[in-house]
């Protein structure tokens, strides 16, 4: 009986390293476009004099931009997806990458309404926003009122992963994205 959990540890080396060495070679023969090479291969279409080789080369890449679409190795988005995921991805931090084109600017402020409160103890609030972030504000100032729903607030950027949130136009308070 000893003998048999020594021979399965010694049969899943074995098995694996074929595995290791085919995913690899696998891995090379897939080839997953991106949005430069898809729209280099488009301009080249477009610098074809031949009117029936240019309609062929259209028909080609063209064909290969849906199928890449279809199977989701290549995602179009426009600018309001754009701006519609910096919103909801604000108070998060993000890798320093070029994740919404070469223009990429953070964003330092937010402006938005509140859709859901709740008190979490005597002075820590907790609210949702319409992108569905949640935030929390631990300290509040001296007459300083509750965030209540539908109210505007306000986010902007300050040290240490925190904010500064005005809610319905009062003085700003620190607060933190915890969702």
């Amino acid at each position: 009986m000893p003998r048999l959990p020594t021979l399965a540890l010694l049969c899943t080396p074995a098995l694996m390293i074929p595995a290791l060495t085919i995913a690899p070679a696998l891995a090379q023969d897939t080839v997953v476009p991106n949005s430069k090479d898809t729209i280099d291969q488009l301009r080249a279409c477009r610098g074809m004099a031949d009117p029936d080789a240019r309609l062929a080369c259209y028909d080609r890449e063209v064909g290969a931009v849906i199928a890449a679409t279809d199977d989701g190795s290549l995602q179009v988005v426009d600018r309001a997806d754009v701006e519609e995921t910096k919103r909801s991805l604000f108070g998060f931090v993000m890798p320093k990458i070029k994740l919404f084109g070469d223009g990429d600017e953070e964003m330092t402020t937010l402006e938005t309404t509140i859709t859901g409160v709740r008190a979490v103890g005597r002075e820590t609030w907790v609210f949702q926003t319409k992108e569905g972030s949640v935030w929390r504000i631990a300290e509040s100032k001296m007459g300083w009122r509750p965030p209540r729903e539908g109210q505007p607030v306000e986010f902007k950027k300050a040290a240490m992963g925190s904010y500064f949130i005005r809610v319905n136009g009062q003085i700003g308070v620190k607060g933190r994205r915890i969702e």
